[in-house]
């Protein structure tokens, strides 16, 4: 029985129209003849997968009641655009959710069900095409959990960044199709390989990505160091509950957590039960 999977972009995200382009252009997507906010459906039969491909009138991360018009989804990849402030070129893959305040959609202190194996194979996928298509003045990395919407299905973000001139970037959006659409066609919504939950290190951090490369760690949920002051044991277990793949132990970026919050959150480790180990 094919089951559903929900391919999201939006007309207000210059990169998500661009990256839709390139899926519509290289997959096997066809027009429907429904519509989703005005917008036409398009789908697509993927190694087993029901995909439905939609456009939403608003920006993702607003996105929180959207499983309600698609109650049998599966898994839902958001293709986005990422904005920094260094601007650096970046292909990134995430799960969205918040620790702590939903300044930038979501509910507070909710995180989505994180897909860990979606995740890890989209990295892989971006790093593949980053060298097969000449991408070198890209960076491609694991961001940590952050921003709307909170959903209680899987959920990820793969993106594009991080200025005006990649989001119109052809090839480096065909590059994001490609892993996207790989993610897809290999997910499995029963999964038995355990994952890790990843504590510290900065927003996009280096070890975690390299242990995802070489197949030393499947990263469910990452916490940045910036976020480690709003975990307390109720978040761990929450993280631990919304991983669709279960969670075998927390890895600690022990450099890449301050001084100031190793002691409590060495704590809540303890308190919480939970298999830990510094990296």
């Amino acid at each position: 029985m094919l089951f559903m999977i929900l391919l999201v972009s939006s007309t207000k995200d210059v990169a998500s129209l661009t990256i839709a382009d390139q899926i519509l252009l290289h997959y096997p997507f066809k027009k429907s003849s429904k519509v989703f906010q005005d917008n036409p459906v398009y789908t697509a039969s993927l190694n087993k997968k029901s995909v439905i491909l939609i456009r939403l009138n608003e920006e993702s991360v607003g996105a929180q009641n959207l499983p309600a018009s698609f109650p049998t989804v599966e898994l839902i990849v958001f293709i986005s655009r990422h904005s920094s402030q260094s601007g650096t070129p970046t292909l990134t893959v995430h799960t969205p959710g918040n620790f702590a305040d939903a300044d930038f959609g979501g509910l507070p202190r909710i995180v989505s069900v994180s897909p860990a194996s979606a995740i890890k194979n989209a990295l892989k996928m971006l790093t593949f095409f980053q060298q097969k298509l000449g991408l070198s003045n890209y960076e491609v990395s694991f961001e940590a959990t952050h921003h709307g919407p909170s959903l209680d299905v899987p959920a990820m973000f793969v993106e594009l960044g991080s200025s005006m001139s990649q989001w119109t970037d052809s090839k480096a959006a065909y590059a994001v199709a490609g892993a996207t659409i790989f993610a897809i066609e290999n997910f499995d919504s029963k999964p038995v390989q355990n994952a890790v939950i990843g504590v510290g290190g900065t927003h996009y951090n280096k070890n975690f990505t390299q242990m995802s490369l070489n197949g030393e760690a499947l990263f469910s949920h990452m916490i940045p160091k910036y976020a480690v002051s709003s975990v307390d044991v109720s978040m761990l277990r929450h993280c631990v509950v919304r991983s669709l793949e279960p969670v075998s132990e927390v890895l600690l970026d022990w450099r890449g957590i301050m001084s100031e919050d190793k002691h409590n959150l060495m704590e809540v480790l303890d308190a919480s039960g939970l298999v830990y180990r510094k990296i």
